[in-house]
């Protein structure tokens, strides 16, 4: 019979999460005691800052982020008055998330803490292991949504 144990540590996802989670750890001390921000909250000011006038469907597409998750972060940063909804100029079924000028703020001083983080991290590859982990980023990535849309058709298929 064949061992089929887990091993963790070669489990590419299981890999990636913990290098996600260490990584968004380290840069939430930075910010987390600064200005009172959750790693989820600070995902959505990330997301809103690059891309205005999402809702918060989009935002979780773009985060991979569980709804919940992203429904509780939305609500915490409306009640700082860090986001602000508003009703989609073509569309009033449908409301849109922005940063308010308090949220700008925040973003304007995480942002660089998070490049910093980044380019620490991306030191220790040269130029070719950089440019060879962003194909193979872009390919897992594609694979993954991949994999997701597959399962989505299965699970609406039963």
């Amino acid at each position: 019979m064949a061992n089929s144990a887990l091993d963790l540590e070669r489990f590419l996802p299981y890999r990636l999460s913990v290098l996600t989670n260490t990584i968004s750890q380290a840069i939430a001390r930075d910010y987390g005691e600064r200005f009172g921000l959750a790693v989820t909250e600070w995902r959505v000011l990330a997301v809103l800052g690059r891309y205005a006038g999402l809702s918060a469907m989009q935002v979780a597409e773009r985060t991979a982020m569980d709804k919940v998750a992203v429904s509780r972060a939305v609500n915490a940063l409306l009640k700082s008055g860090r986001i602000r909804r508003s009703t989609h100029a073509e569309d009033k079924r449908r409301s849109v998330l922005a940063l308010s000028a308090k949220g700008r703020k925040v973003y304007d001083e995480v942002a660089p803490l998070a490049l910093r983080y980044e380019r620490e991290l991306l030191a220790v590859l040269d130029e070719v292991e950089r440019a060879a982990l962003e194909r193979i980023l872009d390919k897992l990535v594609a694979a993954g949504h991949d994999a997701l849309m597959r399962a989505a058709a299965a699970n609406a298929g039963r």
